[in-house]
């Protein structure tokens, strides 16, 4: 099977498994999206989904979220982890936000990425499913399977992401990256993994892998 015809595999099984692909975290707009991500960093998108109307309910502006204290902040989203670095992280994107940008969440990589605790993968999810604009971002689901396929070395994200966008269709990225995460999550975990029901694994997968099992 040739790159070229592994790929198009992938996009139809994915297709035909994931027809819709609804956002993951609960949201009403690009702000409560932009909190919901940043507080999505390892940990579930289930977690954050019972933190985050907590949090909402109190503030789901950046004009509200000022009004809380960083430790306010902390207190509630605890349960999701990495709390201290969130809650700073939260209050001061909130504050820029309404210093630069009227309240409002840019709309481009280069000034999401200027704001607090909001890396590359962040403002990826921000840009594509906020604002429609083609962007694949790599969770760690999307770098171990596109390395279990052969289609990434698997050795950083950046490059992960690279490989994506060089081998998929532009106009498939923002969905794709969501169907490829729901599908490692359903058949192809890091941990009790069945080689039977990864069908895209037991199709194109990288030898090396492959011949362990």
């Amino acid at each position: 099977m040739t790159k070229a015809e592994k790929v198009s595999f992938v996009i139809n099984t994915l297709e035909k498994l994931y027809p819709e692909t609804p956002v993951p975290l609960d949201h009403k707009d690009p702000y409560t999206l932009l909190i919901a991500v940043l507080m999505s960093a390892q940990s579930t998108d289930a977690r954050v989904n019972t933190i985050t109307p907590l949090l909402f309910e109190k503030a789901d502006n950046p004009y509200d979220m000022i009004k809380l204290s960083v430790e306010e902040i902390r207190e509630i989203i605890k349960p999701v982890g990495l709390s201290p670095m969130k809650s700073k992280g939260i209050h001061g994107l909130s504050k820029i936000l309404i210093e630069k940008h009227n309240g409002e969440v840019p709309a481009n990589f280069e000034d999401l990425e200027e704001l607090p605790a909001v890396g590359h993968k962040t403002a990826g999810v921000v840009m594509a499913q906020a604002f429609n604009v083609p962007a694949f971002p790599v969770d760690t689901h999307i770098l171990r399977l596109m390395y279990r396929w052969n289609l990434s070395n698997g050795k950083s994200v950046a490059q992960t992401e690279k490989d994506a966008k060089r081998l998929f269709p532009e106009e498939l990225w923002n969905k794709l990256h969501l169907q490829i995460i729901f599908y490692g999550r359903e058949y192809s975990p890091a941990r009790g993994w069945d080689i039977e029901k990864d069908i895209i694994t037991k199709t194109i997968g990288r030898k090396s892998i492959l011949n362990k099992l």
